[in-house]
């Protein structure tokens, strides 16, 4: 019997939220997800795993960015599907041709990514199949919601939200309230909406990385 290929992809974020959202999105859509915080960590994974795709932040909070980076591993391998992610699509300047861009504010379900990364793995996986689309229970927030409810899925308290986010408790303490209003979950007090949330982005995202 044929073993499937499981593709791999190198995650580059600097920001652990939206790092560990990304990961868990792929695990769960059958990805090898690997992710590190910067260019560093990138250049010695790449080594490790061999990817078949880059994921990468384009403003990674040091130099090199996630476009110098994308250009230094397209370089050492040419087959590599390069997918920058960015608030600012002028961003991706200069980067290696056929990458693909996806913007931060798109990120709020998983289809939305691997419809990203099948882009980009075109040309060098002709028997990739896209996702059949599906409404997704999260597509009602923003990505800065998802970012928060991968924490709170975790377990993370709103204090060690906010120190996590460089904000105060009451803003966490806000956010997730209205994150619980458009799910849904803040008008039956006889449940808890954190848990109830929390199994929502596993039932989405799959076990927690």
């Amino acid at each position: 019997m044929q073993t499937a290929w499981v593709r791999r992809v190198l995650v580059v974020e600097d920001q652990p939220a939206m790092r560990a959202l990304l990961c868990d999105m792929l695990a769960h859509r059958g990805f090898e997800a690997t992710g590190v915080a910067d260019a560093a960590g990138a250049v010695d994974a790449f080594s490790r795993t061999d990817p078949d795709v880059l994921l990468t932040d384009i403003d990674l909070g040091s130099r090199p960015s996630g476009v110098e980076l994308a250009v230094m591993l397209t370089g050492l391998a040419p087959h590599l599907a390069v997918v920058f992610l960015s608030s600012f699509p002028g961003a991706a300047t200069g980067g290696p041709a056929g990458a693909v861009f996806l913007s931060k504010l798109d990120v709020t379900s998983a289809d939305v990514v691997v419809r990203a990364l099948e882009t980009a793995l075109a040309d060098s996986s002709p028997d990739a199949v896209s996702p059949s689309p599906r409404a997704s229970p999260l597509a009602v927030l923003t990505r800065q919601q998802v970012e928060i409810l991968a924490l709170v899925a975790r377990g993370w308290t709103n204090a060690q939200i906010a120190a996590d986010r460089g904000t105060g408790v009451r803003a966490v303490e806000r956010a997730v309230s209205r994150m619980f209003e458009r799910l849904g979950l803040a008008s039956d007090p006889s449940t808890n909406a954190r848990v109830r949330a929390s199994a929502l982005y596993m039932a989405e995202f799959g076990s927690l990385s």
